[in-house]
């Protein structure tokens, strides 16, 4: 009687590396397919309205009382576990208060390395040698 060849394992080596491999691919093709889209603007638009959240406050751990704008409009919201509900559209807009863009970073790390009078790639002057 001959001995017949037994079939491996499903639990051998080499099909849980396939097995692994196969689940890093998959994963990774969805993360670059979600890039990809981010990066592109692929994904559907929100909508046509003309409108953005001009401020934001917080009243409690889920609740947050918002001021958002719709074309030349404004209006109160709030949001909270039940959903949103608009407490008042304002009759006149408020003037909101700017604060000025920070400088990139590299403008400000030149403006550092300018005022310490430091030469590239060594210690800045007036330091410990």
């Amino acid at each position: 009687m001959t001995a017949m060849a037994q079939p491996g394992s499903p639990l051998s080596v080499g099909s849980l590396t396939q097995l692994t491999l196969s689940l890093v691919a998959i994963v990774a093709l969805i993360l670059a397919i979600g890039w990809v889209m981010k990066r592109f603007k692929l994904a559907a638009p929100r909508g046509s309205l003309d409108s953005s959240v001009l401020e934001e406050l917080k009243v409690g751990p889920r609740e947050r009382i918002m001021l958002i704008r719709i074309g030349d409009a404004q209006v109160l919201v709030g949001i909270g576990a039940n959903g949103v509900v608009p407490l008042t559209p304002l009759a006149a807009p408020i003037a909101l208060k700017t604060i000025p863009a920070a400088p990139a970073f590299a403008e400000r790390m030149r403006e550092l390395m300018k005022r310490s009078g430091a030469p590239t790639g060594g210690p800045p002057a007036g330091g410990p040698a």
